[in-house]
């Protein structure tokens, strides 16, 4: 793929206004858009549905996980109401069951979005997992295991640090997504991330899609941060 189409923008504002004006500035130089919690709940499903409308590839980072009826319900009702979502994610943390009645939602639906799983976020360290978590092994070996779980369900791919790309690559193959927050450019501040590395790391690592938000939309000039990025990455 091109460079600029690895580039998830996420559109973590708290209107619609903000949101359309750096989705139309930012959408030929990148490959997507994500909504997340802070503008859905903000805007709800017509953040959605306009940015579809636009012709733009929308990730809805909803991050599901509840019990398998509720989730599928979940999905089964934004993909009827928003036609064209490119993505839709659960926590693969909600087991298997939950997982494989998101993929049969989504499946059902008249334009399938892909479903991809969220396994140990970025913000999370190996001490955090064994003292508040009582995760006993180490984050990589966590993500690993959640990926071929999420595999086995009929997932398309999973969120995951970037640090953790290749592993997931050697043990998932090819054809499995890997989409990763967690990426800064040389220099820039890591903010809440704990497991990061720079877009060029990230796709050599194995990563497909990379999430990146305030080095460009905090940028001074977003389109020539995402345009540097993209040079990066070519």
């Amino acid at each position: 793929m091109a460079p600029r189409e690895r580039i998830i923008i996420p559109l973590d504002m708290p209107d619609l206004a903000r949101a359309r004006a750096m989705a139309t500035a930012l959408a030929p130089h990148v490959g997507a858009m994500k909504v997340g919690l802070e503008l859905f709940n903000a805007a709800g499903l017509p953040a959605l549905s306009e940015l579809v409308a636009t012709g733009a590839r929308v990730f809805y980072d909803a991050k599901l996980h509840d019990i398998p009826n509720t989730v599928a319900g979940a999905v089964r009702a934004v993909t009827a109401a928003v036609p064209g979502l490119w993505m839709i994610n659960v926590h693969t943390t909600g087991g298997s069951a939950m997982m494989a009645a998101a993929v049969e939602a989504a499946k059902g639906a008249e334009h399938s979005p892909l479903v991809i799983g969220v396994t140990v976020l970025t913000s999370l360290d190996a001490q955090q997992l064994r003292d508040e978590l009582s995760v006993s092994c180490t984050p990589a070996e966590q993500v690993v295991r959640l990926a071929e779980l999420a595999q086995r369900c009929g997932l398309d791919g999973v969120v995951a640090s970037p640090l953790e790309a290749a592993a997931i690559r050697a043990a998932c193959g090819p054809d499995f997504l890997i989409v990763t927050p967690g990426v800064r450019p040389a220099g820039s501040d890591m903010g809440d991330q704990r497991r990061a590395t720079t877009p060029r790391q990230a796709v050599d690592n194995g990563s497909d899609y990379l999430v990146i938000g305030r080095p460009i939309t905090g940028a001074a000039d977003p389109v020539a941060a995402a345009r540097a990025i993209a040079e990066e990455l070519a």
